[in-house]
């Protein structure tokens, strides 16, 4: 099977990575030029289809990172490392003779050169160098590095400039100022695009993934049967009735995903005056699917008065609810700390579950007990409940009170006293 990998870079990029592609099996390269790493947002815009997006490196990447992120391809960049900058100075330094303290350059992270200096036992060596990495992306400014490298050629400083961004390096030559694109090596530029492909490998196989969806009416009339029907078209999906008021979908984890990341989801719940509860399961069996779908599908039924939709993951992950949140618990806990907490508090694994989720989705580490009922979407009474066993055990710990009111008892302030990574 052959993987069309989108490549953006400049145009001296492409063609050196289309001069390396033949050496890695079953790809096809699909170029994007730009003359300005800027520029790369607006070329993710009129992608072709493809498999993988592959950017020449960071600038491109951070830039247009708005615009692939919400893709479903995956995406990533030929990352700068040692092995490049040390070719590229040793070029530079055996080559041309030019010595390493008339050299200023720009990169990432200067951390490389510190890390090549360091290896070969150069010290107290006087550099120029500027590096970029904390300016991705709305802090980055082109010109400012080319500012950096005139000025010190203008001082007489440097001789030379090696630089890892093509439109510095062109705006340079421009002024007359001698400089040296960073190299990339062909085994750096191989072992991208095999990382290319192997991603989107693993995310087709990810997505073909057995896929079905139970979907639970209050009533069925014609108009509403032809809003299921489309709805199954988008997902690919076949779609039959089991009940009277319940159908049962069956496509693919990338379909799926696709409808459930866009708008379609939430315009197909706006057809219906009376809730609907939509449940979709993953598994490597149809019928592991299908049993996962009408759990997914249980955990919907429990809003009795709003429309929503969760996912169940085959490795027991629940997604949702659909279309207001995509909260996480993990139903499954074979984690063995947990499963030892569960046994001492007479809790249920499916409970730790959720509040160690519950932990690790917080910014803050302090909470309180309508904090953790708002998340369990259970009453405060049962979350009460629930923390008196957890702090009786020692797993919640009691750290303080508030008083929102002026009025009434104050609240406890609760900190979680147990593993959650």
């Amino acid at each position: 099977m052959t993987i069309k990998i989108a490549v953006i870079g400049s145009a001296d990029f492409i063609r050196t990575i289309l001069s390396v592609a033949p050496q890695v099996g079953e790809i096809d390269i699909e170029p994007y030029v730009y003359d300005r790493p800027e520029e790369a947002a607006e070329l993710v815009k009129h992608l072709k289809p493809c498999d993988v997006l592959f950017f020449s490196g960071a600038l491109p990447y951070y830039f247009s990172k708005e615009v692939h992120e919400p893709m479903p391809i995956p995406s990533l960049y030929l990352e700068q490392d040692e092995t490049a900058i040390a070719i590229s100075l040793l070029s530079l330094i055996s080559h041309q003779h030019i010595p390493l303290e008339r050299i200023s350059i720009d990169l990432t992270e200067s951390s490389f050169i510190q890390n090549i200096l360091a290896d070969i036992g150069f010290h107290d060596v006087p550099l120029y160098i500027m590096d970029y990495a904390d300016k991705l992306p709305n802090k980055f400014d082109i010109n400012g590095i080319v500012d950096f490298h005139y000025s010190l050629f203008q001082a007489g400083k440097i001789d030379r400039v090696l630089t890892s961004i093509h439109a510095v390096y062109d705006k340079l030559q421009q002024l007359d100022v001698p400089a040296q694109r960073m190299i990339d090596p062909v085994k750096s530029l191989i072992h991208g695009l095999q990382d290319a492909k192997a991603q989107a490998e693993l995310t087709k196989s990810h997505s073909a993934t057995i896929a079905a969806g139970y979907i639970s009416l209050k009533q069925t009339e014609a108009i509403q049967k032809e809003h299921l029907n489309t709805f199954a078209r988008k997902m690919n999906a076949t779609i039959q009735q089991s009940s009277e008021t319940a159908f049962l979908l069956y496509s693919t984890r990338g379909d799926i995903e696709i409808v459930m990341n866009s708008n379609d989801f939430h315009e197909f719940l706006l057809h219906w005056q009376e809730p609907v509860a939509v449940g979709f399961g993953y598994g490597f069996t149809a019928a592991e699917a299908n049993q996962n779908a009408k759990i997914a599908g249980s955990f919907a039924a429990h809003h009795e008065h709003e429309s929503c939709g969760y996912i169940l993951t085959e490795d027991k992950e629940l997604l949702g609810p659909f279309p207001k949140e995509k909260k996480t618990q993990r139903l499954k806990n074979d984690h063995p700390e947990w499963l030892q907490i569960a046994k001492e508090t007479k809790l249920s694994p499916a409970n730790i579950s959720k509040i160690i989720q519950f932990g690790k989705s917080r910014q803050s580490l302090q909470f309180t007990a309508v904090d953790l009922s708002d998340y369990l979407q259970v009453t405060r009474r049962s979350t009460e409940r629930i923390l008196k066993k957890l702090v009786d055990h020692g797993f919640v710990k009691i750290v303080g009170e508030e008083m929102t009111y002026q009025q009434g008892r104050p609240r406890s302030i609760y900190e979680l006293n147990m593993p959650i990574y």
